[in-house]
């Protein structure tokens, strides 16, 4: 009675009740699940050798292949047919320890999600093992730290290769991370902000501001003058005019962006989403919209430090002056040096 009522077979209440949906698929899943069990034995019934019966029979199943190759039907062997059997205890006796019908949660009330935080837990502690020596440090010492960098690597692989690729050097719409340009700032506290905490950044459609075509390939003509391109279409200096007009607010008046709001520099030869006049002229007209995640919460402090001395160590952030420093504090430190990466 009770398994009766742990697969919802079962009720005390005697009152019509509308029917549960779930109730009644847990009825379905545990009625099929057992009736398969049971006709599969009935074949092993009908299977078997009965006595006195050969082994070997000239009875054909009535199959042929290639012209003269005939399937006799045999009885099974009893050694065969008792492993089937052994196969059906063991699956019943399953049933009973684990879920497998319907709602009944098996007396081990083994749940999968259980199973993941006991894991995750253990997985976390010995984690912070690994990540202990490097928690106090900061990021610039951690940037010339084999052993750190070791952990760094495979953080970033894991979680940033997506994006910027396993060598860091990005793709259209994702920056590189192996130069000096940076939308955001390339010290490390703006790094490891970056990576903790997420950026976005929102370039506006201009395309009706600037007066439709004509006043995008004004701006586009100057645009790329700063960066040392010429165009033959547009209008320099009514490029020049809208850009100090609209465009300086975020890019500045000598194009060089800022950093506070992740507005790109317009003189180097770096750009974001490409530098094909089709795209810098698209980024103009119709605008662009782009995401950094915040993996703070879920990475953690000492990842997101450890993630950010890894994109130092690539070479193009603004720390190089600090590296004699962080050398003598990685001698400090011998202990982090011989730490296995995660």
């Amino acid at each position: 009675m009770r398994l009766l009522r742990r697969l919802g077979l079962h009720s005390r209440k005697t009152s019509v009740q509308a029917p549960d949906m779930g109730k009644m698929l847990s009825i379905v899943i545990s009625i099929v699940t057992l009736a398969n069990i049971f006709a599969l034995v009935v074949l092993l019934i009908g299977l078997r050798r009965r006595p006195g019966e050969k082994m070997g029979t000239t009875q054909t199943t009535g199959h042929v292949w290639d012209e003269d190759l005939r399937e006799l039907n045999n009885p099974l062997p009893r050694w065969w047919l008792w492993l089937f059997v052994l196969t059906v205890i063991f699956g019943l006796g399953y049933l009973v320890v684990f879920p497998g019908l319907g709602n009944y949660e098996g007396t081990a009330h083994w749940t999968h999600e259980t199973q993941y935080r006991e894991q995750s837990v253990v997985a976390e502690r010995r984690l912070a093992q690994t990540f202990a020596p490097f928690e106090r440090r900061t990021v610039v010492a951690l940037s010339v730290d084999p052993a750190a960098l070791r952990v760094g690597r495979n953080l970033f692989l894991n979680n940033c290769a997506g994006c910027h690729g396993s060598d860091a050097r990005g793709a259209p719409g994702f920056p590189n991370l192996t130069d000096n340009d940076w939308l955001f700032g390339g010290t490390p506290e703006a790094i490891a902000q970056s990576i903790a905490e997420g950026r976005i950044s929102t370039m506006p459609a201009w395309k009706e501001a600037l007066g439709g075509d004509s006043g995008v390939e004004d701006v586009l003509k100057y645009v790329m003058s700063l960066s040392g391109h010429e165009l033959p279409a547009g209008n320099i200096d009514r490029g020049r005019e809208k850009f100090q007009t609209i465009c300086v607010a975020c890019h500045g008046a000598d194009g060089r962006g800022n950093q506070a709001i992740g507005a790109p520099n317009l003189t180097d030869q770096i750009w974001l989403n490409g530098g094909a006049l089709e795209t810098v002229r698209e980024t103009i007209a119709a605008g662009r919209h782009a995401q950094m995640p915040a993996h703070g919460a879920r990475l953690g402090e000492a990842r997101v430090k450890l993630l950010a001395a890894y994109v130092i160590s690539l070479g193009g952030a603004e720390a190089a002056h600090q590296t004699s420093v962080a050398a003598s504090d990685v001698g400090s430190h011998p202990a982090a040096q011989s730490r296995p990466s995660p």
